[in-house]
């Protein structure tokens, strides 16, 4: 088979690429779009298997190579199929950390076989510096992100005295060091200019508070992408340079509609503990009461409703609730109520959290309906269900100037007639802060875990 033939191929898988790109812009064909992104990748990887090489020398380690393909495959597609929805996101940040430290080793190795045949060109030694700082970065970065989505640390901004400047310091000496590195060569730059580049990554993450963290991962994954793009340059592949500028002008794009969706600029969302207000105690001590209901009042108050819109949040994915909201939902339809699910772009704990949680329980496609379209609806709604959501409807984030939210839009659902809160207990959401709408005369709420309460909710209806 000539070059001309793998050529095509290659043309095919990133077509593949650009093809699963739209298919994941909507819910309905997220799934065939990510069949197709598989399908290129799989096709790509065959290619570098059989296509004659440049220098027309034979691979090399190709046992090693299997070898390693094999060991991924052993540990992610269990991982893959056994993680829960609520672990989702701490997964994408360890995937999207590994694929980062891939690209920086790659970018390393073809930088050590280069030096031994004399000095690399400019340009390599540009793709190289650059791969391994970044990649680097997405890689520290991305197992912070891990860290505190895991509540293996503190979700809350981590600051310290001077921190701004220590940053900027590491940030100086990793480019510093690149200079070294692109002037001078030498394995010993390259390998302190790594662990800056590890060491800022650390740095960089940490003042990210954890309702923030949903935008780091974006931004991290579009490091990655590039560190891909650029490895892609140094190791003269164009299905790798094609592949990492598509997931690097995705994720920066997302990353932007992400920190537009928090109401802040993206310097703000990763650096804005440095400058935050600590918030004042009240220094009350007064017990507030709620109100809270049975299942049967949330029932008959269902029944009698003529739009309802849910607002699913991370709770519902930690009580794995999504299929029995799903047969409240099509009870209330059956009964011709009006059924909607609000969703907020950074509710759950990354992008799009929600709405892969309500697909996974058949959700029909048209009943989900984004934070922009579904605000105006909120006077003319008899009943809102917030299943497991705290801060995308905090009204905290309009009137708390210097609150961990404030300046983000969210779900207007006070303007409603009714407001039902299913809570197992009044602790606060991810941000931290308390949610004065818990206490408004017209929100009562449901204690207990979700989907118990839900069941409660179904066979109340039910038995109206």
């Amino acid at each position: 088979m000539n070059s001309t033939i793998y050529d095509l191929l290659g043309l095919a898988s990133a077509v593949c690429f650009i093809l699963a790109l739209k298919g994941l812009s909507t819910p309905k064909t997220a799934r065939r779009g990510n069949l197709i992104g598989a399908g290129g990748a799989t096709l790509a990887t065959i290619i570098v298997f059989f296509a004659p090489q440049a220098s027309g020398e034979k691979h090399h380690n190709t046992l090693l190579i299997l070898a390693a393909i094999a060991f991924g495959v052993l540990v992610g597609v269990p991982a893959a199929r056994k993680i829960q929805m609520t672990q989702m996101p701490q997964l994408v940040a360890l995937f999207n950390g590994v694929g980062g430290g891939a690209a920086a080793l790659v970018a390393t190795v073809e930088y050590l076989n280069l030096s031994q045949d004399g000095k690399p060109s400019t340009a390599n030694l540009i793709a190289t510096v650059f791969t391994v700082i970044v990649g680097c970065t997405s890689f520290s970065g991305s197992v912070i992100t891990f860290l505190k989505l895991q509540e293996l640390m503190t979700t809350r901004p981590v600051v310290f005295p001077a921190g701004r400047f220590v940053i900027a310091a590491t940030l100086a000496g990793t480019l510093g060091t690149a200079g070294w590195v692109i002037k001078s060569g030498g394995n010993t730059p390259l390998l302190v200019m790594g662990g800056l580049a590890l060491l800022f990554g650390v740095l960089f993450v940490l003042p990210v508070g954890g309702a923030d963290v949903p935008i780091v991962i974006s931004l991290l994954n579009a490091f990655t992408g590039l560190t891909v793009a650029a490895s892609g340059y140094v190791l003269q592949s164009t299905l790798l340079i094609v592949a990492g500028t598509l997931v690097g002008a995705s994720g920066t794009i997302l990353t932007r509609l992400m920190a537009a969706a928090m109401g802040r600029s993206l310097f703000g969302t990763l650096f804005g503990a440095f400058t935050a207000k600590p918030q004042e105690a009240s220094g009350s001590t007064e017990v507030r009461s709620v109100k809270s209901g049975s299942a049967d009042d949330v029932a008959i108050l269902l029944n009698y409703a003529q739009r309802v819109v849910i607002v699913p949040g991370f709770g519902l994915a930690v009580a794995q609730a999504q299929h029995t909201v799903r047969e409240l939902a099509d009870i209330l339809t059956a009964k011709g109520v009006d059924v909607a699910y609000g969703i907020h772009p950074v509710a759950g704990r990354m992008p799009g959290h929600m709405n892969v949680l309500l697909a996974e329980a058949n959700v029909p496609y048209e009943q989900l309906v984004e934070m922009e379209e579904v605000n105006p609806t909120f006077p003319q709604t008899d009943v809102v269900l917030v299943v497991g959501a705290n801060d995308v409807v905090n009204p905290a984030a309009k009137t708390t100037p210097g609150c961990p939210i404030y300046g983000m839009p969210i779900l207007d659902v006070a303007e409603a007639g009714n407001v039902i809160f299913l809570k197992r207990s009044m602790r606060p959401g991810f941000a931290g802060i308390e949610n004065e709408l818990l206490y408004d005369p017209k929100t009562t709420l449901l204690f207990g875990d979700a989907k118990d309460s839900l069941t409660k909710v179904v066979n109340a209806l039910k038995a109206l």
